[in-house]
């Protein structure tokens, strides 16, 4: 393999000549140090914080979904300090790491973690952080795993991780510049998770009248039945009585065929969900129009509503613009809305919130494999405020959803941004500081 000039060619990859690849263990204070193996018991703010696999992140942060504590003898000496990073090391984790911050609060490191502690004379925590989530580093984790025989890694073979060792200033450096964007994420992390609860207080409040937008009445009185509360202006209809009876509620195809890269779009339940939206066009399914012209009444329209019936029952979309006159698959079904009956907008976010989540629940048929048919949607209820009022609500929750959009497709391109950077910076390719080779 040709190394560029200035280069060298080693077991970690290719770095520049005056960054050093040494052992980890030559840059630590101290052997690596398991945890404490004992067993979790709920959270107490009596008892330590602890962090286990679990409690770590794909991104390297402690993110438990629910914290929980540990009683046991000796768990004072398990409390990690700033700039201490473990590694997980068994499992389908193992290699994963976490650096540790002292705004996570106090934590204990459970057994199946080793932690690392570096000498910030010749290797910063905030680089070596930085470098465990390589490939460079991945490539290691996954053929130490094999030579080990099973899928883990012990303190002495972490140890062994050959780790590049640029000159100090450009360590601070490096580390410095990736830190800034890891601010900025986090940052949108927040922030999309303040929107995500604003949506969901607005669809709380504005679905169920509790708040009436401007102009359109006062809250008033309630109503109350197995559907939940509404204002007692709000009617209550069918689905049924909603959709152009020419198109109505239909299945898709039984047997949609091979896959035809020219051939026309056929949705499929994994196609769109609530936490990601629509997949890319390019990864949903194409069938030729020999096969699909057989199952031609079940296209569907731009503004329509489908509904997954297999499986995930009760996921609700609208159809984009994109996938006009595109068919389905026998997991979804085409709900035609009349508009001028109800906004099809308003009635999506009616059957995604509780009023629609408990009707399907109620509809369930199947156990190994639950499904819906057209008959059970047809009778699914919806309270339906007057038409205008449901276009004014739907427009409010349709804008609060494209700023999360935004926001999202944001972070994602910072987190895009960061990996181009670990590649430039973590390998070398682009120097932040130019030391003439002087030594670590």
């Amino acid at each position: 393999m040709e190394v560029s000039p200035g280069y060298t060619q080693n077991s970690a990859g290719p770095f520049p000549v005056d960054w050093k690849i040494r052992p980890l263990s030559e840059s630590l204070v101290d052997r690596p140090r398991y945890g404490i193996n004992a067993a979790a018991v709920p959270f107490s703010d009596r008892l330590p914080t602890y962090i286990r696999i679990t409690d770590i992140s794909p991104e390297g942060h402690f993110a438990a979904a629910e914290q929980v504590s540990v009683d046991a003898v000796g768990a004072g000496d398990y409390f990690l300090s700033e700039g201490d990073i473990v590694f997980a090391r068994t499992g389908a984790s193992v290699g994963k790491s976490y650096r540790y911050r002292s705004e996570d609060g106090p934590l204990v490191f459970a057994g199946f973690l080793i932690r690392v502690r570096t000498n910030p004379n010749c290797l910063l925590p905030g680089f070596l952080a930085a470098y465990v989530t390589t490939g460079p580093y991945w490539s290691w984790v996954r053929l130490m795993s094999m030579r080990s025989g099973q899928p883990g890694i012990n303190g002495t073979e972490y140890a062994q991780l050959p780790v590049p060792h640029p000159p100090l200033p450009e360590q601070r450096a490096i580390a410095a510049a990736l830190s800034d964007v890891d601010a900025l994420l986090s940052g949108l992390e927040r922030l999309i998770a303040k929107k995500h609860d604003l949506k969901q207080a607005a669809i709380q409040q504005l679905l169920t009248g509790q708040i009436r937008l401007p102009s359109f009445g006062n809250t008033g009185s309630f109503e109350s039945d197995d559907i939940g509360m509404r204002p007692s202006d709000w009617d209550v209809t069918r689905l049924k009585d909603l959709v152009d009876p020419s198109r109505g509620i239909r299945y898709g195809i039984v047997q949609p065929g091979a896959y035809d890269r020219n051939g026309r779009f056929m949705i499929r339940g994994q196609d769109y969900s609530e936490a990601k939206g629509w997949a890319d066009p390019s990864e949903v399914f194409r069938v030729s129009d020999a096969v699909e012209q057989r199952y031609r009444s079940a296209r569907v329209q731009h503004g329509d509503l489908i509904m997954t019936i297999v499986g995930y029952c009760g996921h609700i979309e609208l159809v984009p613009a994109w996938l006009d006159g595109a068919n389905l698959t026998q997991t979804t079904a085409r709900i035609a809305i009349q508009p001028d009956k109800a906004s099809p907008s308003f009635c999506k976010y009616i059957l995604q919130s509780a009023v629609g989540k408990r009707q399907v629940t109620s509809f369930l048929k199947g156990a190994a494999q639950p499904g819906l048919n057209c008959g059970d949607v047809e009778n699914f209820r919806l309270p339906l405020p007057p038409l205008r009022e449901q276009t004014a609500i739907a427009t409010v929750l349709s804008d609060m959803d494209a700023e999360l959009t935004a926001i999202e497709a944001r972070r994602n391109k910072t987190r895009d941004l960061k990996q181009a950077m670990m590649q430039e910076l973590l390998t070398g390719k682009t120097r932040l500081v130019l030391t003439g080779g002087v030594d670590a």
